[in-house]
């Protein structure tokens, strides 16, 4: 049985959770609390739940105050849902960042049916989110990491890379990809990225991204776009990515088609434009994320003769993705999130 907690200062949205999980034999709503302080009150009668569904906005305490605090305590999925999580919010991207597990957002108005139209989607997003291994980590970056000036001088004569890496990640790879983009050197490799992730938040991540880092332009992709040793690109929320072959470079190419292994953007077109147009000049990088989007196609990068890796099991959140990469034998090696940041450094 799936233990949920509910913390919303509207008791419209607390009763919607409630006619929500008496629908499903696997979920169990335990508790509900206006607010994060009261709600410390009712897990003394109650215990810690499996998943969180959390507000942001709310009296006493904001959601990502107490997201920060409980996942300091013990980490526990977190399922954003506020009216502060639309397209561009950047609470939303910091709750991503601070570990929630996923993010949905709230309407102003007509909340009711809302609610109800979206019964099974929040169903799913329990039971996926209850199987998820939260990864807090608590030296997130509030400002440009720099280097000192010893660093510096050694990094800048590194010579620009001309590998091109793809990497895909689905749940938690807000957390990983900020994490590897922050250990990234002078003129490391142009890198294309498709995170799932809603239309509208790409953008603001892509921002927030390029804020934190020292040697990299990043900026979420636009036709065209080309592929250059510094730039990492993000695919847009709502558009296919693929790399195409541009003279003696690489440029980006956007494809608004139906979903692909039931996403969009999609991994496996990012992946399958690699192994067509890069062949060995590529390398690919599958991260933390559910299902298997990716896998198949990251075997076709190997088979065209690139590089291939996965986020090992212990350091992803959900080991989904990867797992089913390994199981395809499209890996060539597993490493962890620093080993996979050192590996883009040292390509040239």
């Amino acid at each position: 049985m799936i233990k949920v907690f509910v913390i919303d200062d509207s008791a419209v949205v607390r009763n919607a959770f409630k006619r929500i999980f008496e629908k499903a034999s696997d979920i169990e709503l335990i508790g509900q609390a206006t607010n994060p302080v009261d709600a410390f009150n009712v897990f003394k009668t109650v215990g810690l739940p499996d998943v969180f569904i959390l507000d942001i906005e709310m009296p006493k305490m904001d959601g990502l105050e107490f997201l920060q605090l409980i996942n300091r305590q013990k980490p526990i999925p977190v399922i954003i849902c506020s009216t502060m999580a639309g397209p561009g919010s950047s609470a939303a991207i910091d709750a991503m960042r601070m570990g929630a597990v996923d993010v949905v957002h709230k309407p102003n108005i007509n909340v009711g049916k809302f609610f109800d139209d979206a019964t099974e989607d929040f169903l799913d997003k329990v039971r996926a989110a209850s199987k998820a291994k939260v990864r807090f980590n608590s030296r997130i970056a509030t400002r440009k990491y720099t280097l000192s000036e010893e660093e510096y001088g050694k990094n800048s004569a590194l010579p620009a890379s001309k590998k091109i890496v793809a990497i895909g990640s689905s749940t938690g790879g807000v957390q990983v990809i900020e994490e590897i983009v922050q250990h990234l050197k002078v003129n490391h490799p142009a890198i294309v990225i498709t995170q799932h992730m809603p239309p509208g938040f790409t953008k603001s991540f892509a921002d927030r991204l390029n804020s934190l880092v020292p040697h990299s332009d990043i900026k979420e992709a636009s036709q065209g776009d080309k592929l250059l040793p510094g730039r990492i690109l993000i695919a847009p929320g709502d558009l296919h990515m693929e790399v195409k072959k541009s003279g003696f470079g690489y440029e980006i190419t956007l494809k608004d088609y139906p979903k692909v292994s039931s996403h969009k953007p999609s991994v496996d077109v990012l992946f399958a434009s690699m192994a067509k147009e890069v062949g060995p000049m590529g390398v690919g990088v599958i991260l933390t994320g559910m299902g298997e989007d990716g896998a198949s196609k990251l075997l076709a990068m190997k088979e065209a003769g690139a590089l291939t890796y996965a986020q090992d099991e212990k350091s992803c959140t959900v080991y989904g993705m990867p797992k089913k990469a390994v199981e395809f034998g499209a890996v060539k090696s597993s490493l962890s999130i620093l080993e996979i940041a050192d590996m883009i450094n040292n390509l040239r």
